[in-house]
């Protein structure tokens, strides 16, 4: 149970260290409340579900991308400014790393759930479904994004974080698409022995 602990302590101090002097209060609770939700969800099924070990880091880290969108906002994170102009890109591209990431996380709990509760009687579907949940998700999000950019006006602009691109929305779907793919062709594997692990 130590390693689980230790988890929870990154956890905090990731989501605390965000919450100090972010670049402002409204956009950082939009960026890291997928987070906070996450952790409540898990923490609730942890007795009657517990992934395996290497799904929760990932999970962590994909909240430590979150946290850092929420502490700077995407379009400002400083080291992707770097990045910008060392590699003369137009926008900073920090918040496609969030996105990749938000297919690739979803793409290992789905793939999970799938195996464990035997969701599917052949297992030829589970990629292609895998990437329909995170393509789902992905669209559901960029929905969110959007109706909160209408509701709130200007103070959600740093939440859209389109940074003048026609295609943002377009291409964060991509690169959740992407980031679920590259899941299963890297992780499956590491993954199945994982979760066999569990079932000892």
């Amino acid at each position: 149970m130590k390693k689980y602990y230790l988890l929870l302590v990154l956890f905090f101090a990731g989501l605390i260290l965000s919450a100090i002097n972010p670049h402002d209060y409204f956009t950082w609770v939009l960026e890291v409340f997928p987070a906070i939700i996450g952790f409540l969800v898990l923490l609730l099924t942890f007795k009657s579900f517990r992934f395996t070990y290497l799904t929760y880091f990932f999970i962590l880290v994909h909240c430590f991308i979150l946290f850092i969108g929420g502490h700077y906002t995407y379009a400002m994170v400083p080291a992707f400014d770097w990045i910008k102009e060392v590699f003369h890109q137009s926008r900073n591209n920090y918040d496609k790393v969030g996105h990749f990431f938000q297919g690739f996380v979803p793409a290992m709990i789905a793939r999970e759930i799938f195996i464990r509760k035997q969701v599917f009687n052949k297992d030829g579907w589970v990629p292609f479904l895998v990437v329909c949940v995170c393509g789902t998700i992905s669209l559901l999000y960029e929905l969110l994004e959007w109706l909160v950019s209408v509701s709130s006006g200007s103070a959600g602009d740093s939440f859209l974080g389109t940074q003048g691109d026609i295609w943002d929305t377009q291409s964060d779907m991509l690169f959740a698409i992407i980031g679920a793919i590259s899941m299963i062709v890297v992780m499956s594997k590491w993954q199945d022995k994982a979760i066999n692990r569990t079932k000892v």
